[in-house]
Order: structure tokens, then C-alpha cells, then sequence
């Protein structure tokens, strides 16, 4: 075992920078930190910093990050003497260098997300972006080792979301993809397994009724919105969902007029990759017909160009769900419509209809029984097609 002594030195330059210092072996290296402060903000025999600042975070955070790294070398240290025999102040440095992007949360989340986005995960990386935004915004932008993540942590973060009103289900979403982060890093035997998820709450509550009427659905169709064409365009965008089972407006975006052959619209839910398919129905020809000018390559004109496709999908969903707002107002509904209202509503008036729950899940395309509590794998599709039909027949 070789006798390591890590210590930190006042800024000695210009810039302000703290310094390292690793005496190993008999001789010495200095490594110059990330972290910068005033020369009379630092306590040369406690070997930290001290003091009040205009930004009264700094400080607290420089102390924070130089002691997180300390520790980081002393983990380096501790891995040296159990894998090597021999090592000098030039094997600590290089190491320390090599596992400190690593050994943070924030920057392996945003590997993990970086990751995501190249396998083309583009909708799972953004709400791993969403869930990292909102503990950063919690640490005050102030990273957190991945040894020191536990049970207390994560309470205080839960206490945190609770005290801004996040909605159950928003903090249980936000745990869990930590944890599916937290447990990736404990596989890359980064950090030693602490569980310190075991106390926050991780379920799925139970969430407000989205579903309407089947006698909602036929007001709104009919709706006479000729000289409106926005909101003329956000109805007939619900109610394309709706004749679907409750398409997503994302699948809907990237429908391709190619996608409907010999009377059947087939495509692949980009949520989960499953391909399903769509007897094509009356009602759905007459509304696709009114924007048989759209001349791009896509079934429905949401997407009308190339390039930022993503974001002209998200922008019309926007403006969709403002525009069913309005349309809600003026057919006097208790709750706002959505998007995401037809999904539900298709399957509300679906389970009315006595239509067994196997099949509903089946022509939602959904894969698991925490979804729709009972799933069968194998369901003809022409049986989905006579459920569909059957709620259609109803409007």
C-alpha cells in the first residue's frame, strides 16, 4: 500500500484557482481544480474556504465541490491500493480525471440522456431532461456525487416537489427515472447499491377522469366551425384521434399518406415500436379529404416541411390543446378538452359499449397489464376493427 497524503492549496495565480496537492511515494504533483475564489476567502490552515460573498451560494458551493473532489481522490486512492501493487502521483491524477465526469449525477444522467437520444429515444430522453431539470433545480445547479445519493436526499427532494404543488403523479415520474438512473450507475459499479429510493413514493395515483361522453363527441362534431379554421383544424384533429382508438398526436404527425394500402391505415406507435394496424373507415376519408392540399409526404398537415420536425409537432400540439380550450368553452364542459381526452374517451365509450377490456387494450396498442389491467396477446384484428366500428356507428 502506498502512503498518499491529498491536501488543498490556496489560489496562487491570477485566475484564483484552488490547487491540489498529491504527495505520493516520496514525491509531489499539484493538480489545479475547477474551483475559483478571492485569496482572503480562503482558510490556509483549515485548507478551505471561509467567509460570506455577494452570491451567498458561491462559497457554499466551492466548499461543497472541493470536498466532494477530496473524497473523489480518496476513492481513487482506495481503488489504486486494491488493484495495484505500485502507483505514483501521476496514476491518482489520471484516474481521479477518468472517473470525475462519471461519479456525478448530473453528468451521468446527461450521458445516460446523450445516450437515449442516439438510439433515437427521443421522446424517453426528454422526459429524462424534464425529471434532471427539476433536481437541479432543486440542488440549486449544485451537483451531487453518486456516493452520496441516499434515503435523506431524496426526502428532501420529495419535500421540495411537494412544497411547490407537483402533483403526485409528477414526483413519483421524476423518482423513477432517477432510480432507472441511480440503478444504472450502481451497475456500472460506479456506486455501491443504498436504496435510497425506499422511502419516496414511486407508485401511480389514481388520475383525474379525462374521458367525455359519447354525447360530448357528437356536439363537438358537430360544431359548426366553417369561418374558424384553427379551431376547425384542433376538432378535427380530436376527433381524427378519436375514429383511430385514440391515436397520439404524436403517431398522428408522422402519418404518411403511404401509410393507408388496400383499405387499411397500418403504422408504428413511436412510444413503444408496436405496429398496428386500422380498417380505414368513412369518416375518417371525409376528414383526411378536406386537406387533400397538404403536398407533403404526411397524411395529416401538422408537419408541413422538412427539417425540425420534432419541433413543428410539438408547436402544433400547442396550439391544438389551446384551441380545444376554446372549443370546450364554448360547448360549456366542465373540463378542458385535450388531445389526450380522445385517447381516454375511445376508451371510456369503448368499455360502455361492453367491448371487453382484452380488446380495448389490444386496439390501443397498449402492451402492459399495468396499463389496462388485463392484456391478451393474441387478438384478431378484425375484431379490434368491429370494436372500432362499433363506436364509430355511435356518433
Amino acid at each position: 500500500m502506498t502512503a498518499v497524503k491529498i491536501s488543498l492549496k490556496q489560489p496562487k495565480d491570477e485566475d484564483g484557482s484552488v490547487w491540489f496537492e498529491i504527495r505520493c511515494g516520496g514525491f509531489t504533483r499539484q493538480f489545479k481544480s475547477e474551483y475559483k475564489i478571492y485569496e482572503w476567502q480562503w482558510n490556509a490552515v483549515n485548507e478551505r474556504p471561509v467567509g460570506e460573498c455577494t452570491q451567498p451560494n458561491r462559497i457554499n458551493y466551492v466548499r461543497e465541490g472541493l470536498e466532494w473532489d477530496v473524497a473523489r481522490f480518496d476513492k481513487v486512492v482506495r481503488r489504486l491500493d486494491l488493484n495495484k501493487s505500485n502507483y505514483n502521483a501521476d496514476d491518482v491524477i489520471a484516474l481521479f480525471c477518468q472517473l470525475k465526469e462519471e461519479t456525478s449525477m448530473f453528468n451521468f444522467m446527461r450521458k445516460v440522456i446523450a445516450g437515449l437520444e442516439q438510439m433515437g429515444k427521443v421522446r424517453t430522453s426528454e422526459t429524462y431532461w424534464a425529471a434532471l431539470k427539476s433536481f437541479m433545480s432543486f440542488r440549486g445547479c449544485n451537483d451531487v456525487p453518486l456516493d452520496e445519493f441516499n434515503s435523506d436526499l431524496m426526502l428532501m427532494y420529495e419535500a421540495y416537489l411537494k412544497n411547490r404543488r407537483v402533483c403526485k403523479n409528477t414526483i413519483s415520474f421524476y423518482m423513477r427515472i432517477l432510480r432507472a438512473v441511480y440503478n444504472r450507475a450502481v451497475d456500472k459499479n460506479l456506486t455501491e447499491q443504498k436504496y435510497p429510493f425506499k422511502y419516496v413514493y414511486t407508485g401511480v395515483d389514481k388520475t383525474i377522469k379525462r374521458a367525455v361522453s359519447v354525447n360530448v363527441i357528437k356536439n363537438l362534431k358537430a360544431m359548426d366551425l366553417s369561418d374558424a379554421f384553427p379551431l376547425d383544424f384542433a376538432r378535427d384533429m380530436f376527433m381524427f384521434s378519436f375514429y383511430t382508438r385514440g391515436m397520439s398526436f404524436v403517431d398522428m404527425a408522422y402519418l404518411k399518406k403511404t401509410d393507408i394500402q388496400n383499405g387499411i391505415l397500418s403504422y408504428n406507435r413511436r412510444k413503444t415500436g408496436q405496429k398496428l394496424y386500422i380498417k380505414w373507415e368513412n369518416c375518417m376519408d371525409k376528414l383526411v379529404a378536406k386537406y387533400r392540399n397538404n403536398e407533403t409526404v404526411y397524411l395529416l398537415p401538422i408537419i408541413k416541411r422538412e427539417g425540425n420536425e420534432r419541433k413543428q409537432y410539438e408547436n402544433a400540439l400547442h396550439l391544438v390543446n389551446c384551441h380545444l380550450k376554446t372549443l370546450s368553452a364554448m360547448l360549456k364542459l366542465p373540463k378542458p378538452l385535450s388531445m389526450y381526452a380522445a385517447r381516454h374517451s375511445w376508451a371510456s365509450i369503448a368499455k360502455a359499449a361492453n367491448i371487453p377490456i382484452s380488446v380495448i387494450s389490444e386496439g390501443m396498442g397498449h402492451n402492459s397489464e399495468t396499463t389496462t389491467q388485463i392484456y391478451l396477446a393474441s387478438i384478431e384484428t378484425n375484431v379490434v376493427d368491429n370494436a372500432n366500428k362499433q363506436i364509430l356507428d355511435l356518433l
